[in-house]
Formats: C-alpha cells, structure tokens, sequence
C-alpha cells in the first residue's frame, strides 16, 4: 500500500484529527509483510467496553474467572494482583462446577477465561480443578476454556489438555532483570521458554503474550521473548501494553513510549511469518497513548484488536480492510469458523453515526463500513 494512501486514511479518519502519528512510522508500515484484507476487533466481556463504532459486547459469554478469587502470592510490582480483582472468584472445583452451569443455564456463556494467582514459583495451581474442567467440557462440549497458565512443565502441560482446555496462555518474558526485579522471581528465562515449548508440545491452541514495557515501563527483554515465539512459533501472539495504574506507587512505572511500542509492532510483523496472527490485547493504557498505539497495530497488519479505540473501525475500512467484530476472548477465537466470511453481518455507516452523535462529519467522503458481527 502506498505511503500516500495511508496518510489520506488517516487525514479522513476524524477521530484522528488531534493525534500525531509518528511520521517514520506511518511511512515504514507501507512496507511492512503484513497486508491482510481483514481484521478483527474483539469485545470481550470481562471488560466493560463501548465507543461510537463498536457496542456489540455479547454480554456474559465470555467471563473472567479466577481460582484464586484476588489472592496472588507473587505480587509483581506491575500488577500487585489488581488484574484478579474484577473476576468472578470460583476458588474449589464445587464452585467452578456451579458457577459455569449456572452462567451455560442463566446468561448464556459461551466460554471462560480462567486464570488465577500464582504461588511463589509463579505457577497456578490447577491440579485440583482439573477433573472439573473435564466434567464440564464433558457435559457442554461446546463450552471452551481458556486457560492462563503461568510457568509449568511437560506434564502440568499435557494435563491441561486431557482436561479438555481449549486454549493455553502465557507471558513470554525476555529479560532476566525483569524477572528478578518486576516478578521478584527466582526462575530463568529458560524457564519460560521451557513453558512456551511445552505448551506447543500439546494440541492445545497456544496464544503467548508479549508485555510491552513490563520493565518498569521500558522496553528490555521483548525482542528476546519475540526471539523464543518464532523459534516455537504457537498459534498466535498477543501483544499487550504495561498499563502504569495497577504499579506500586513506591515502585512506580512509567507509561511506554507509544512510539517505541509502535516500532517493535512492525518489528513482530516483519519477524514473523505473513500469516501469523498478530493481536494487541485487551491490557494497555487508555487515552490518547491507546489511540496511538492502536493506529499503529492498525497500520502494521495486526490481525486483531481488542477493545479497539474510537476510530479504528473507520481508519481499517478507509485503509480496505473488511471489518469483524467478535464478543468473546481474542485468544480463543484463533483458526475457528467464527472468522469465517459466510458469516452475516451488519453495516456502520460512519458519517450517519457522527451525525446522531451530533459530531462533526468525517473529513473524508461518507463511506459504509461492512461489519461481520460473529456470535
């Protein structure tokens, strides 16, 4: 795609009209291995979420559940187990068994999230749940589990899929200062590579994610952890941004560089195959730094946004994209037929919005924008 047909996408996208872009780049993304005719903007529903282009939130299919309830014994300074906190607790397999037939029966759940705190040697500890979760794949198999599994070995590996588990996280981290300082951890990057080839070991799909700025809001060890995912190469990758509001105050972290995370998105797109599925997951900062960063995942090829800022429907369109929004976990929806094209969809015309919203008209001319809203 031409520099100049980027730079007019953005000139038209109105929600643009106050944010700077980085203008090396903007130009750089012209020429970046990424050149997909779709992408796919994803609602999940543990976090409340709503902008002029993208309300379709399929309330309560995709819950956050965690075994732990807010407990995490590891207490890293960029979370301080603050993440765990929105989360429905199911903290004994009786309650996880209750909690997902009345969430199948009552709100009609579709899957879960399922996470939990680790314990010292950042691990979840599952093992007591795991009867559980076969139980209900055995008893709803169409319900899927995506499961976020810490650090675990071959076996921990393998008994989460003969669990039934559909999907396996994990952060990838790249930097042993980060591990020690920010988790205050005593494990090695080995460790987590280790993890990531365990998980690959299984039929599980595998969707790792990478933490921008994790070291204190600096980039550090991330192009190592890009390193360990194309030696591996899972299904997919998620990228998320270290948002500052859950740090410590006496160990604070500084907000990313939008720019610096903007340039390693083109670095992920440029080392990793063309068709790899590349997503910018739900964690990162809000505001302007989110617009940004969402432009440039939007201009590199990113496969997937969750919790797109206001403006990316449009900008994807103007750039000849075909547009997909899907109310569940980025991470679980990887190689299924939910993203197929034969699914209907709806149409957003951008301009009628902003009109019933009483904003200015987009600069550019109107344009239909073509929603495939997979349920």
């Amino acid at each position: 795609m031409s520099v100049e047909r980027i730079w007019q996408a953005i000139a038209e996208t109105e929600a643009l009209e106050d944010i700077e872009l980085a203008k090396p780049l903007v130009n750089r993304s012209a020429q970046s291995v990424k050149t997909r005719e779709a992408i796919n903007f994803y609602t999940p529903t543990f976090k409340s979420f709503q902008t002029s282009e993208v309300s379709v939130c399929g309330k309560n299919a995709w819950p956050a559940v965690s075994i732990t309830g807010a407990r995490c014994k590891l207490q890293c300074d960029h979370c301080k187990a603050k993440i765990l906190e929105p989360m429905i607790p199911a903290e004994t397999p009786e309650a996880l068994w209750a909690l997902a037939n009345r969430l199948i029966a009552e709100e009609g759940a579709q899957g879960m999230l399922l996470t939990g705190g680790s314990n010292h040697r950042n691990e979840v500890e599952y093992g007591p749940f795991l009867e559980t979760i076969r139980r209900i794949k055995d008893s709803y198999p169409h319900f899927r589990f995506a499961v976020h599994t810490a650090l675990m070995d071959h076996d921990q590996a393998r008994s989460l899929e003969q669990a039934g588990v559909d999907v396996a996280m994990m952060d990838v981290i790249g930097a042993q200062e980060t591990i020690t300082q920010v988790y205050h951890l005593k494990r090695s990057v080995e460790d987590f590579e280790a993890t990531l080839e365990a998980l690959v070991a299984t039929e599980m799909k595998i969707v790792p994610h990478i933490v921008a700025g994790l070291h204190f809001g600096e980039l550090l060890g991330e192009w190592n952890a890009l390193e360990m995912v194309a030696r591996h190469l899972p299904d997919a990758l998620v990228l998320v941004v270290v948002n500052p509001i859950y740090a410590n105050p006496r160990r604070p972290f500084k907000t990313p560089d939008p720019e610096a995370v903007g340039e390693y998105m083109l670095e992920l797109a440029e080392r990793l195959p063309e068709d790899f599925p590349l997503l910018l997951g739900c964690a990162r900062p809000a505001g302007e730094v989110k617009t940004r960063l969402d432009s440039y995942a939007v201009l590199a090829g990113f496969s997937g946004i969750a919790h797109p800022a206001d403006g990316m429907v449009e900008l994807a369109v103007r750039l000849g994209k075909r547009v997909q929004v899907t109310p569940s976990c980025c991470s679980i929806t990887i190689g299924e037929e939910v993203l197929g094209e034969e699914t209907a969809g709806f149409t957003v015309d951008i301009q009628r919005l902003m009109e019933e919203k009483g904003q200015a008209p987009a600069r550019g001319r109107p344009i239909p924008i073509p929603v495939v809203a997979a349920n």
